[in-house]
């Protein structure tokens, strides 16, 4: 049956813009029953009921735009928001001077503190602020001068929109942790389905193929040979996971998206023993550490070529009964690969007339990538004893594209 991406939508802010619809229709029944219960203290009123016309219309109107941070728009945060500044400066217009000075509600009351907080969830903290302040300056104007119920008044909507703001934050970094989280599982998950097939299948057709092949003999013996090694190889990358990390989707304005696992950009430090485990084989061995070893994309390829050059050298000159060991460590400052072969070893003086004879696999394709790195190869050979091949990198190495064009 063709298995198909499934794409899940999380978000936590989703129950708060829910919320604040409901608030902005609460706030603005509750702002037109003030007037109606007051109304014989306004000096104006025909200016109080054309306000609450538009009030009235607007929220209701608006529902579907505060349903959710992308129909949230700046443009209509900013409409909405000079909807609120207007109704409270038009306060004085429309009620005694005496109700003002005993602290009455403005028009609007406490329906402005909903556009604030359409700010708060839109933009956090810091466009709650900004919102807050036009709000603070258009109560005081107003009032005529600052009193004590304004200033207590306009701290409370501040501070309440700011720390919701700084919820939402909180709330979205979460949501995208949450995301990567269970991406990752979903990716664990999918590796352990694969390995399952793979050893169900693959694995055991090449263990047959080996073992058939050193029954029969001949080429057989040799593909039987090839069939193990890959065999090797392959069970070392399902049984090591080595895999590369999944990577969240961008969060979207309705929330985190989980979806396939990526590979990584280009400037995302990759794992080095992703690179090197497939040279792992039936007569190559491969020590990690634990630990992902992260370098960047650019030196982790160079180097695992070097590997791969150092290898070539192995069975070219060692013979391809000669056993090899590859050891990767990670050290504080440097990242050393050692590459070890229990073959005759280098007789004193070959490397240099390799070099004279114009064959530079070990002064280019291994030195000439680590100097390039920035780093060193160090070759110890003993003759009857192997060959031991020491790559060093330093941390955050990268090697320059230009330089590699120039060449």
């Amino acid at each position: 049956m063709p298995r198909r991406e499934r794409v899940m939508r999380m978000s936590v802010e989703q129950p708060l813009w829910r919320a604040l619809a409901g608030y902005r229709v609460l706030t603005m029944v509750y702002a037109i029953g003030l007037f109606l219960t007051s109304y014989d203290m306004f000096v104006r009123p025909w200016v109080a009921i054309g306000y609450y016309a538009v009030l009235f219309v607007w929220t209701l109107a608006t529902l579907r735009r505060v349903a959710g941070a992308a129909q949230c728009t700046r443009r209509f945060l900013a409409v909405d928001l000079a909807l609120a500044l207007t109704g409270i400066l038009l306060t004085p217009v429309a009620v005694s001077h005496a109700r003002i000075v005993s602290g009455g509600p403005t028009l609007p009351s406490i329906w402005t503190a909903g556009s604030v907080l359409a700010f708060a969830l839109k933009g956090g903290w810091r466009w709650a602020a900004l919102a807050s302040t036009p709000v603070a300056v258009a109560n005081v104007v107003q009032r005529g001068a600052p009193s004590r119920d304004t200033v207590h008044a306009v701290l409370l909507v501040w501070i309440a929109s700011v720390a919701i703001g700084y919820v939402v934050e909180v709330a979205r970094a979460s949501e995208r942790t949450l995301a990567r989280a269970l991406e990752i599982e979903a990716a664990t998950r999918e590796r352990e389905r694969l390995a399952r097939d793979i050893h169900d299948g693959v694995l055991q057709v090449l263990a047959m193929v080996q073992r058939r092949g050193a029954v029969i003999g001949g080429e057989a013996a040799e593909l039987g040979r090839l069939a193990g090694e890959q065999e090797v190889a392959l069970r070392t990358l399902v049984s090591g996971g080595l895999l590369p990390v999944s990577r969240v989707s961008e969060d979207a304005a309705d929330g985190a998206f989980v979806r396939v696992v990526e590979e990584p950009d280009d400037d995302v430090p990759v794992d080095l023993r992703t690179l090197l485990a497939p040279y792992a084989g039936a007569r190559v061995s491969f020590a990690e550490p634990g630990a992902p070893v992260p370098l960047p994309p650019a030196a982790a390829r160079e180097l695992a070529a070097a590997v791969g050059a150092a290898l070539d050298n192995v069975r070219g000159h060692a013979g391809v009964d000669a056993r090899a060991w590859i050891l990767v460590e990670d050290e504080p400052d440097e990242i050393v690969v050692t590459v070890r072969d229990d073959g005759p070893g280098i007789p004193e003086g070959r490397l240099a007339q390799a070099a004279g004879e114009g064959r530079l696999g070990v002064a280019q394709s291994i030195r000439g990538r680590l100097r390039d790195l920035g780093g060193s190869a160090e070759l110890i050979s003993v003759p009857g004893q192997g060959t031991e091949v020491e790559l060093k990198v330093p941390k955050g190495a990268e090697r320059a594209r230009g330089k590699a064009e120039k060449r």
